[in-house]
């Protein structure tokens, strides 16, 4: 899928070998190579985690790039009309017009921040939120009110992400693995998913279930329990697991069931609130 962009990977990787030399005065290839990076992850054609295979592979040049970039830009002024900031990285809609928004096919409520680089498939709704850098949100995926969408996160098509939901973040170290939300999850509520924790396919976490790489993730029928994924269409609740060596009790994750259609009737996403 990447070969077409095998030159910029090189100039990345030579670059991050030497990268104390760069600065905003740098010119030539490894600037350019950064900002075509940052644009390509921006519309998409470029991501941090690809699917192959059944596996998620991480590739660490595009993550290389993004932290270059904060080497070879200065601060600037950035305004929305409303309020002001002063960053390295542009906003993503700081030049659309009309035209654009109806190109991509999104709906974005006022009060949403998307930066640069940040990639939204057609008919993504966006409610007030934040969604940084590197991020990877899919088709038809809502996010709604207070999300904030962390750095290099990948989230599937046909999600909802309900109030204030969490997802981690991630750009060191190089090597890790961002949060992944797969294709049509439903995440609850003030549910929080940091540390490369992966969600898989059509899963749903119910209201304040937090989840991070050191979490138990319990299965109730079996006793299985793991650490950092969900198993595909598991419903996932908040939970408590004893600790009898200390005598107390600590935070867990349930998977309760798997997902049935009762389930899916409660969180399938209303096709009115489509562009």
């Amino acid at each position: 899928m990447f070969s077409a962009y095998n030159h910029l990977k090189e100039i990345i990787e030579s670059a991050w070998e030497k990268r104390a030399e760069l600065s905003p005065e740098s010119k030539g290839e490894i600037p350019e190579a950064i900002r075509e990076t940052m644009f390509e992850l921006d519309c998409g054609d470029l991501r941090v985690a690809t699917k192959n295979t059944g596996c998620w592979i991480v590739h660490d040049w595009i993550k290389k790039a993004i932290l270059l970039s904060f080497r070879v830009h200065n601060n600037f002024l950035i305004s929305d009309g409303n309020s002001k900031a002063f960053d390295k990285i542009p906003l993503k809609f700081e030049n659309w017009g009309d035209l654009q928004f109806r190109e991509a096919g999104i709906r974005v409520v006022p009060g949403a921040i998307v930066r640069h680089s940040a990639y939204l498939a057609p008919s993504t709704i966006l409610m007030p939120s934040f969604i940084n850098v590197g991020a990877y949100v899919g088709q038809g995926t809502l996010v709604d009110s207070g999300v904030r969408i962390g750095s290099c996160a990948q989230i599937g098509m046909n999600c909802h992400l309900s109030d204030n939901v969490g997802i981690g973040g991630v750009l060191e170290p190089l090597q890790a693995q961002p949060v992944i939300i797969e294709d049509h999850c439903f995440l609850g509520a003030c549910v929080e998913v940091v540390e490369g924790v992966l969600v898989e396919k059509g899963s749903v976490l119910g209201a304040g279930v937090i989840l991070t790489s050191s979490t138990k993730i319990i299965d109730r029928q079996t006793g299985e329990i793991s650490y950092g994924r969900v198993p595909s269409y598991s419903v996932v609740v908040p939970g408590t697991i004893a600790d009898q060596k200390h005598g107390i009790a600590l935070n867990c994750a349930v998977i309760v069931k798997r997902v049935d259609e009762k389930t899916r009737a409660k969180t399938s996403l209303n096709e009115l609130l489509r562009p």
